[in-house]
């Protein structure tokens, strides 16, 4: 039996594309740590919502196998990967986090940058040929020009997270050149809905207006964010997965995003106006390593995958304060 394996299968990202696989009846290996960098009850919860989709489809326990470790164990990953059949890798399982990660360096490149060789060099032992790999907007700093296009220089990343995305790309493309793994970058443009994490700002700033605490609002309100559905990034990640099974020998980068930016004033505005409720701000200086804006140019997703967003920023806040409040 061949499986795509997704780590991080039991986040935010990861719990929600795995449903979608096995609606689409696809076998599906879970690698996740459950790590205290929020509460690991909520990891716990999306599985059991990931078991109740296997259960609706009356789906056989083959359909899903749930592995915890940690992918800095190159010893752990290559068991998993001689027991079982993999035919694709979906990483999606990393330290994330701007601000948490200028406190936390060394644990970022151990997380990031390690865990990914030990899973391409997985790929190349047991000849696993397609590698889909999770980047994200941070890489473009504070580039000038918007939108945010794939061929635009990255080498200036300011955080430390960003920059460890920046080498898994650079990683990625080395085992592409020297083993023929097909392989897809996929900038992600801040994704956010239900099952969000609760550092996010988004579900952050929700808890706090529902409890009368000021938000921390950084600067005067202007920066902005290409706020990205759920929804519209899972239907992104199964479209690359049909391009990446179509031609072997590929590498790509692309930016999935709204193509819209959404400043820091609308974004509370947006859930305030969702929650019927005033925030309470706290207005504070931009902390360091945070850009100023993300703006994603999305043409070579739309024309290359046929990637079409479709949730606007209203819609989306309101699916998720339906989900926070249900």
């Amino acid at each position: 039996m061949k499986y795509i394996l997704v780590t991080g299968g039991a986040g935010f990202i990861g719990s929600h594309l795995v449903e979608l696989l096995l609606k689409k009846r696809c076998r599906v290996i879970v690698i996740d740590n459950f790590n205290e960098y929020y509460p690991p009850e909520i990891k716990y919860q999306n599985i059991e919502e990931i078991k109740k989709t296997k259960e609706s489809y009356e789906l056989d326990d083959s359909f899903f196998l749930l592995y915890k470790g940690d992918i800095r164990d190159g010893e752990f990953v290559e068991k998993i990967f001689s027991k079982h059949k993999i035919d694709l890798v979906i990483h999606l399982g990393a330290m994330a986090g701007v601000r948490y990660s200028l406190e936390n360096p060394k644990l970022y490149i151990d997380v990031n940058i390690n865990g990914t060789v030990n899973l391409l060099e997985a790929c190349r032992k047991f000849k696993v040929r397609k590698f889909i790999f999770a980047s994200s907007s941070s890489l473009y700093g504070n580039n000038k020009k918007v939108p945010f296009s794939e061929t635009d220089n990255v080498d200036r990343p300011i955080s430390q997270y960003a920059a460890t995305k920046k080498a898994g790309e650079v990683l990625c493309f080395t085992y592409h050149h020297l083993y023929d793994i097909s392989v897809a970058c996929l900038r992600l443009f801040t994704v956010y809905g239900p099952r969000q994490r609760p550092d996010l700002a988004i579900h952050k700033f929700t808890n706090m207006i529902l409890n009368d605490q000021k938000i921390p609002f950084y600067g005067d309100g202007s920066t902005a964010r290409d706020y990205t559905f759920i929804y519209d990034i899972i239907d992104g990640i199964d479209k690359v997965i049909s391009w990446i099974n179509k031609d072997d020998k590929q590498y790509e980068i692309f930016n999935l995003g709204e193509s819209q930016f959404i400043t820091l004033f609308e974004m509370v505005k947006t859930i305030e106006d969702a929650l019927g409720k005033k925030a309470l701000l706290d207005y504070l200086p931009l902390p360091a390593g945070d850009v100023k804006q993300t703006y994603a140019d999305i043409s070579k997703a739309k024309k290359v995958l046929g990637y079409n967003p479709k949730t606007s920023f209203k819609e989306g806040i309101k699916k998720f304060i339906e989900w926070k409040l249900k």
